[in-house]
């Protein structure tokens, strides 16, 4: 108990006010004695101010007190060493339908430069949102957190490709590193190894064998294919049901252009389990989405995205030991591809293994920032008791989704997931006003409304969660495994209205 309240006092900077405070008063106070001293003031007026300054004591602590409780203004925070942020690179040229390739590259060269061990990549659903944005890379690069900005454009002339690239040093603006790379479009993957050495060289970063084989893999012969693929991708990251069908709509006619091409088959399998996962009232064949993973496979037996898309999926079916078979595999091939410690993570979960979860989401997001990796960490730790370690995790999800909120301000996943962790952190008025937010965005999203019930649950409200859970479950939510175990909802597990919902399902 007593470490609690010292961690609220220091987190609300009580002490560092009264040490201004004491040292404000002493100096007042010398003054005083010299003017005395040396003005004729009259000594009476040293008593007044030493009564002065005690009654304003409680007053300046109960004001520290205040307003270190005010929710967080999500502050810049010192970034790692050996970190990066990639923009999404500027597509020159008068065709709108062509802006997926400067995203494609760069979604790309995050997805290698994820793959290195030595560098901290910052999430695209950060990143990206600067697209297009006249904003100062320096300020940019301290907004994310991250040392280096890297930043580049494309123009493409029938075959001919242009792509120019460069990478600053937030500290000082300067250009750490620069290139032109006038090739074709058969190139393209040549390029994207290319970047990726180079902002590894740069920043100092060791690659191992097993990364230079994964940065120089070609995933297709087939450039029509693959700007498919880039066009599904660019829609993959921004995970909203509409973006996701047409995602998995644009992987089909990739497929359609080169049947031997696996990562479009992955992109199928991914894309379905996201939207089983997310949007439970979506209509999905998820006999097609494992048929499309095991395909995957059979062209390319050690590619890690087709183990982890197909561990989701069979997951989803209820193949629990194969679902756990399969993401092992992955991260034994890729022990930092994030889809897969991030969907294994969940399976964890929902099956009750908090420690596993805790760890799986834990590794996710030290391989790239990511609001719901940081805030399923803090929830896993909750489960298991461990409630001074979910306290800092939570305040670390605070400040992951306060980030993501400001620039994806429409995330209404993001806002409920901000919203509890606010509360968790005793901020209850200011979680509800990012509730509140997030049912205003998108009041039909199940997913929401359920995180909503999650928030009223903690905040002491089981009237108000027990509705939500209600109105969740009519818009689609029905996954009674993860309903059985969230910790969020302990306050209301012994209403017999919980139950009969559990039992509805």
């Amino acid at each position: 108990m007593m470490g609690r309240v010292l961690r609220d006092l220091l987190r609300r900077r009580v002490p560092h006010v009264l040490g201004i405070y004491l040292a404000g008063g002493w100096g007042l106070l010398e003054f005083s004695d010299f003017a005395v001293l040396h003005f004729g003031l009259a000594a009476a007026w040293t008593t007044r101010i030493m009564v002065l300054l005690a009654a304003g004591l409680p007053v300046a602590l109960w004001g520290a007190w205040r307003l270190g409780g005010r929710a967080p203004t999500f502050p810049i925070t010192e970034a790692p060493p050996r970190s990066v942020a990639v923009l999404p690179f500027v597509t020159v040229g008068e065709d709108p339908d062509t802006d997926y390739l400067g995203f494609g590259l760069a979604d790309q060269i995050v997805t290698d430069l994820a793959r290195i061990g030595d560098l901290r990549v910052v999430a695209k659903t950060s990143s990206f949102a600067y697209a297009g944005t006249a904003e100062d890379v320096r300020s940019i690069g301290r907004r994310l957190g991250a040392r280096a900005i890297l930043e580049g454009s494309v123009q493409r002339s029938g075959d001919r490709l242009r792509v120019s690239t460069q990478l600053v040093d937030v500290a000082d603006g300067y250009h750490l590193w620069s290139e032109r790379y006038d090739r074709t479009m058969e190139d393209v993957f040549r390029i994207q190894d290319e970047v990726a050495h180079s902002v590894a060289r740069v920043l100092h970063a060791v690659l191992r064998e097993s990364e230079r084989e994964a940065l120089a893999r070609i995933p297709t012969h087939d450039i029509d294919a693959y700007e498919l693929y880039l066009q599904g991708r660019k829609f993959m990251w921004q995970t909203r049901r509409r973006s996701l069908q047409y995602a998995r709509t644009t992987f089909l006619r990739a497929i359609g252009r080169d049947p031997r091409f696996a990562l479009a088959y992955t992109g199928i399998a991914e894309a379905t389990a996201l939207l089983c996962m997310y949007y439970p009232t979506a209509r999905v064949d998820l006999d097609e989405a494992e048929a499309a993973a095991e395909t995957a496979l059979s062209i390319d037996p050690e590619l890690p995205e087709a183990h982890a898309a197909r561990g989701a999926v069979l997951f989803l079916k209820g193949a629990v030991d194969a679902a756990e078979k399969a993401f092992v595999r992955a991260l034994e091939l890729d022990p930092r591809l994030f889809e897969a410690l991030y969907l294994h993570g969940r399976a964890c979960f929902q099956q009750g293994r908090f420690a596993d979860a805790a760890r799986l989401f834990s590794e996710a997001g030290s391989v790239r920032e990511d609001y719901a990796a940081a805030y399923f960490t803090a929830q896993s730790l909750e489960a298991l008791g461990k409630h001074d370690e979910a306290e800092v995790a939570y305040r670390l999800a605070a400040d992951v989704a306060g980030r993501h909120v400001e620039l994806n301000p429409d995330d209404p996943r993001a806002a409920t997931m901000l919203a509890v962790s606010l509360c968790r952190l005793g901020k209850q008025d200011a979680g509800l006003r990012w509730a509140e937010r997030a049912l205003e965005i998108d009041p039909e999203d199940a997913g929401v409304r359920y995180n909503v019930a999650c928030l009223f649950s903690v905040a002491g409200k089981p009237d108000r969660a027990i509705q939500c859970l209600h109105e969740a479950r009519s818009v689609g939510f029905g996954n009674r495994d993860w309903l059985e175990r969230d910790p969020d909802l302990d306050a209301v597990r012994d209403d017999p209205r919980f139950k009969a919902i559990l039992e509805a399902m």
